[in-house]
């Protein structure tokens, strides 16, 4: 590589096709609206927004030796992602992401993420062929990790001596991948960011808010946790130590991949310096941004 990461971003990596119309809509519902294609799954998009604040973000995933694949590296590589660690599948095609949202929010998505499923370990290899790391020198530095890898892969990534020394933060790829995250939340390094959905899924239960959430997750074993709630009040801490805010009221104009810029932005002001409550502050912003339509930066 001619460039050292500052932060792996490791799981998906796909094309996302997203329908969006300004109706309200319903199961069989048949309005006018935009269709888009744009590099997209849980590890791109926050590659993406750590990139925009400067950070120097490293993709381990899998990605086909297709055509959408060779489009979906130059994209990247033309962002300045480091696509150097990226595993390329002869046999296996380029993951896609298919959702439609309108005026009431998210309506339906599907999650194709099947090859890197089947790539399992192999998207590894970079942290134990001395590329990023290896047994014995592992990676000690952030690794941004997605709920798209298998619940075997996630538990091997808990208990493997390359990630022995990594700062792990972990988020769900969606509420229905949610239970995947119970293998790897009690690493010892592991930051967990959910919204109140997923929380409860985690607890197999319902909250109220999004402090209680934290609190119940850690009294679980997580280490550290931020629980978002759309408009409502986030929260972020350990066990006793909970601190809240509430995002700024906005328009929303989209929902995909609104949680992916609101980790990355935490993660990015925390490896930029800012203490606590400054970095949830400014997570939150972004994040709002974002789904106001405007890029957050």
């Amino acid at each position: 590589m001619t460039q050292s990461p500052d932060i792996l971003c490791i799981g998906s990596v796909l094309w996302d096709v997203i329908g969006r119309a300004a109706s309200h809509m319903r199961v069989g519902s048949d309005v006018p609206g935009r269709i888009t294609r744009i590099p997209g799954g849980v590890a791109m998009n926050i590659a993406m927004t750590l990139r925009r604040f400067g950070m120097t973000p490293a993709l381990l995933t899998a990605i086909g030796r297709d055509a959408e694949g060779d489009e979906l590296m130059a994209e990247a590589t033309r962002m300045g992602l480091i696509t150097q660690t990226v595993y390329r599948s002869d046999d296996l095609p380029t993951d896609v992401y298919m959702a439609i949202e309108g005026a009431n929010g998210l309506v339906a998505a599907i999650a194709d993420a099947h090859s890197l499923e089947a790539a399992g370990n192999k998207i590894l290899r970079p942290l134990e062929d001395g590329t990023l790391g290896q047994v014995d020198a592992p990676y000690d530095g952030i690794v941004a990790l997605d709920g798209n890898l298998t619940e075997d892969l996630l538990a091997q990534i808990a208990a493997s001596p390359l990630f022995a020394r990594a700062d792990l933060r972990v988020a769900p790829a969606s509420p229905g991948k949610a239970e995947r995250l119970l293998a790897v939340m009690h690493h010892k390094a592991t930051t967990l960011y959910v919204n109140l959905e997923e929380a409860g899924l985690l607890c197999q239960t319902r909250f109220d808010d999004a402090q209680s959430a934290v609190h119940a997750l850690c009294t679980r074993g997580a280490r550290r946790v931020l629980v978002t709630n759309g408009g409502e009040t986030a929260a972020e801490g350990t066990l006793g130590d909970v601190i809240t805010e509430t995002p700024p009221s906005v328009m929303v104009t989209r929902v995909t991949g609104a949680g992916d810029t609101f980790m990355a932005a935490h993660i990015a002001s925390e490896a930029q310096g800012m203490d606590r409550a400054a970095a949830l502050s400014r997570a939150l912003n972004a994040a709002a941004t974002y789904v106001s339509g405007e890029t957050p930066l």
